[in-house]
């Protein structure tokens, strides 16, 4: 199995400031996260788990969209000190701490409403994915769901590694290259980027994934695009990544 345990916590811990914002920046602030909370609703008084959480962006956005509980979880010590230091400012009530998203043994079964993974699985093998997903079945309570999103499994062979996002996959290899980590770039829209990664899984990957853990309700998937409202914003920025794939959104519910 892949080790890329270490690789990651450097990453974030080394960037953790370069994350932190209040409006949408970056790439995926307007291409995935808005559809990603949408797809949320409604959150009214549900207990949220927010695995991955970065610096908070989606976390205090569920907050303020009604959740009773938000506490959000990241293996980057550098990220949720940075949530934490947001939580200072606006008092959310948001609890945050480091943890590893495939081992939840804090949280008793059947105790969350609602997990969100908002770009988790692009950081996880195959095995840690299986993982994950077990523990957050183990946790959900039943009819509550569980949302994620992902690069699209086919994006990153689908384009040159280019402005203003890509994976550098280099070429083929969309079966041979499971389980492989590729670096990659999302730029923001001030010309300024933020170095990702992506541990390559097929569609097929995934929804094992949901079926090893127990899943068995049909998900709702969306495949997130640039649309012509992002085009009458910034056509320069999004223009590049027209008609592309860029990131999938599942829904699936215990």
């Amino acid at each position: 199995m892949l080790n890329n345990t270490k690789s990651t916590k450097q990453l974030y811990n080394c960037t953790a400031s370069e994350w932190i914002r209040n409006q949408p920046i970056s790439l995926s602030d307007f291409t995935a996260r808005p559809f990603i909370l949408e797809l949320c609703e409604p959150v009214h008084e549900l207990r949220v788990l927010d695995l991955g959480c970065g610096e908070g962006y989606c976390s205090r956005e569920l907050r303020r969209r009604g959740a009773a509980k938000v506490h959000g979880i990241d293996l980057s010590q550098g990220m949720i000190e940075a949530a934490r230091s947001q939580e200072l400012e606006e008092g959310l009530g948001i609890t945050y701490e480091v943890g590893c998203a495939t081992d939840l043994k804090q949280f008793g079964n059947e105790e969350i409403d609602l997990i969100v993974a908002v770009f988790l699985f692009n950081y996880l093998t195959i095995s840690q994915t299986q993982e994950c997903m077990k523990e957050v079945a183990r946790i959900l309570q039943p009819g509550g769901q569980f949302i994620f999103s992902i690069p699209h499994p086919s994006f990153p062979y689908m384009r040159e590694a280019a402005y203003p996002f890509y994976f550098e996959v280099e070429n083929k290899g969309y079966f041979s290259k499971r389980d492989q980590l590729f670096p990659g770039r999302i730029w923001k829209r001030d010309g300024s980027w933020l170095n990702v990664q992506l541990i390559h899984k097929t569609l097929e990957d995934y929804f094992s994934a949901m079926k090893i853990a127990g899943f068995n309700t049909m998900p709702t998937l969306q495949e997130l695009r640039v649309t012509p409202e992002h085009i009458a914003l910034d056509q320069s920025f999004f223009s590049p990544l027209l008609d592309l794939p860029l990131h999938l959104a599942i829904k699936v519910s215990k």
